[in-house]
């Protein structure tokens, strides 16, 4: 199968109904065909791992043939070049994040990359480093918690964009690195009480939501088993 017949095979699955729920969550939908995850998941399946149609999907530039892209392509033929060049195309967080939560999260080079690029300016090239922190806090069961570490001075930095897609990815990673164990949930609400000093309604608003769900007693006991 080829990349022009699974576009059109993707435009066949096509539901004008998806575009409208796409809007309401803030995606611009110019670029979007309008079929659902599930339904791209089915086709991701039949189609099994293909580095070189995947790099033929992403360059057609449509929401879905990029989520194709990520799901098909395989982790362990990145290389930094590509991730590079993917990220510079995020142009909505949902592309953003489908390729973080499909693909790149799986590469061994996902942890240098969530600190590079949560120094970005690019909104979702930055949003992209704090999704992956996310990720690897969910994910990455065989790195030690003492790593994460080094995430909460990039958090605590984050903390003042008032773009409101890196400002949900940062509380995100706060949260997801927070959820990991008991170690890492004391040392999520010391930096959550560090960004609620800040003079920032942005960084306030981080911290609270965190915080909220940090010191939850039905959260704390969940990652005590």
């Amino acid at each position: 199968m080829d990349s022009q017949s699974i576009l059109k095979r993707l435009k066949e699955l096509a539901d004008p109904s998806v575009l409208d729920g796409m809007s309401r969550y803030g995606i611009n939908t110019s670029k979007a065909l309008g079929v659902t995850i599930p339904k791209i998941r089915f086709l991701a399946k039949e189609m099994g791992k293909d580095h070189e149609l995947a790099l033929e999907l992403w360059s057609i530039d449509f929401h879905e043939t990029k989520f194709l892209a990520s799901m098909i392509d395989d982790p362990q033929m990145l290389t930094s070049e590509q991730m590079e060049e993917w990220a510079k195309d995020f142009d909505s967080w949902d592309v953003c994040d489908q390729t973080c939560n499909n693909l790149f999260r799986k590469s061994s080079l996902a942890f240098d990359k969530s600190f590079e690029w949560c120094k970005k300016n690019e909104e979702f090239v930055k949003r992209a480093g704090y999704v992956l922190m996310a990720n690897l806090a969910v994910h990455d069961k065989n790195r030690k918690d003492e790593d994460f570490l080094n995430f909460f001075p990039e958090i605590y930095n984050g903390s003042i964009d008032d773009r409101i897609y890196v400002k949900k990815a940062v509380n995100w990673a706060l949260r997801q690195i927070g959820k990991r164990s008991l170690f890492l949930n004391k040392k999520a609400i010391e930096c959550a009480n560090d960004i609620q000093k800040i003079d920032s309604k942005y960084a306030r608003w981080i911290a609270t939501d965190a915080l909220r769900e940090l010191k939850n007693p039905k959260i704390v006991e969940r990652i005590k088993k």
